[in-house]
């Protein structure tokens, strides 16, 4: 009786029956694919800073040129309208040095001697090669462009060969510069040999006889001259980077070496690294207006945009085909053949600095926007 009551009981107990259902079936509405009108403003709103950046440069060139079309306008107005691109210059290149520092200490103090060895190998070798590259492609552009009028050259001639200028003087100046004697002046000023043409008189030669002494006398009026080139260092203005680049690239390889002791010195750049990082991205935030307004105001102040045009016309033509060949065949072949990666995604993660410097015209400002920063941090070393 007890087995048959245990078995009853059994039979009796619901049966729990898992089931599994596809997330299809689960939901009675069909999932429709979303329009692309919907995925575009997902990638504007995804990437707006950058957008942004786009939208002041089309509105800094339509605006600029809409303005042109009116009456004369006033040279106040002109500064007027250009003033914040001019504040955001400014404020980009207050930053300029700050980033110098911060990032250059942060990457190299986290770096044995033998990685910062190869990686700076590797870099100098990267550099030389594209400038080589560089150089080599302008030099073909200009001979097969001619930029230019060439009646210019028939007007002026053949011209005079300037001896003053010494390729051994230029080198000279590079290696002083790239250890400076004062790193507050190497902050605002760089060394150039510089060469002054000294008009010295010739030394008379003392009478021998009487005779000799007559004429002299006689000849005192007359005193014969000549040029000497002497050369002497200046200071000019200017940033002295290569100098502090030198300097911040060894204090941080010795910051690195010395290990634990230099703890609380590698803490204090990487968080003023973090805190020029936040100051940079406020200043970004900003750039979408001001670059519209430096835009703005540059067009407006040429006086007569049509001969311009005609002047620079095929020198525009040679720079832009070769900034195409060199930046969208050149390069990006070389990062190919290294890496063995697509090009196009590191090419995408730069894109927010191309249009800074598209705007700003400046090659040291672009540097400091913090999409670079933050991709070569978060994909490009990540991946190494």
């Amino acid at each position: 009786m007890k087995r048959g009551s245990k078995q009853e009981r059994a039979n009796n107990t619901p049966k729990q029956v898992e089931v599994r259902m596809h997330e299809s079936q689960l939901t009675s509405d069909e999932v429709h694919p979303r329009s692309p009108c919907l995925r575009m403003c997902d990638k504007i709103r995804g990437n707006l800073l950058l957008s942004l950046t786009v939208f002041g440069v089309i509105m800094g060139a339509v605006c600029g040129g809409l303005l042109r079309m009116a009456s004369p306008i006033h040279p106040d107005i002109v500064m007027v309208i250009a003033f914040p691109g001019d504040i955001l210059m400014r404020m980009l290149k207050m930053l300029i040095l700050p980033l110098i520092i911060s990032s250059l200490i942060t990457g190299l103090a986290g770096l044995d001697a033998k990685s910062s060895g190869r990686l700076g190998t590797r870099a100098m070798v990267y550099y030389m090669a594209t400038t080589i590259i560089a150089a080599v492609l302008g030099v073909i552009l200009v001979l097969a462009i001619h930029p230019g009028d060439p009646k210019l050259k028939k007007q002026l001639g053949k011209g005079q060969e300037n001896d003053e200028v010494s390729s051994l003087d230029a080198f000279f100046d590079l290696i002083r510069n790239l250890f400076p004697e004062n790193l507050v002046q190497a902050c605002f000023q760089q060394i150039q040999t510089v060469t002054k043409k000294v008009i010295v008189e010739a030394p008379s030669e003392e009478p021998t006889n009487v005779t000799d002494s007559v004429f002299t006398l006689m000849n005192e009026t007359v005193v014969t001259t000549t040029e000497e080139i002497k050369k002497k260092l200046e200071f000019k203005d200017g940033m002295n980077v290569l100098g502090l680049i030198g300097f911040f690239i060894a204090f941080g390889i010795a910051m690195g070496k010395m290990g634990e002791q230099a703890r609380l010195m590698v803490e204090f750049f990487n968080i003023l690294n973090e805190i020029v990082m936040k100051l940079v991205t406020m200043i970004m935030w900003y750039s979408p207006f001001g670059i519209a307004c430096l835009i703005c105001g540059k067009i407006i102040a040429i006086k007569d945009l049509e001969l311009v045009a005609r002047q620079l016309g095929m020198y525009m033509i040679t720079v832009i085909v070769g900034l195409i060949i060199h930046g969208g065949i050149f390069l990006p072949s070389l990062y190919f053949i290294i890496t063995r990666k697509s090009p196009f995604s590191f090419l995408a993660g730069i894109f927010q600095a191309w249009i800074t410097a598209l705007g700003t015209a400046s090659r040291q400002i672009s540097p400091s926007t913090p999409c670079l920063h933050q991709f070569t941090t978060e994909r490009w070393l990540g991946n190494c």
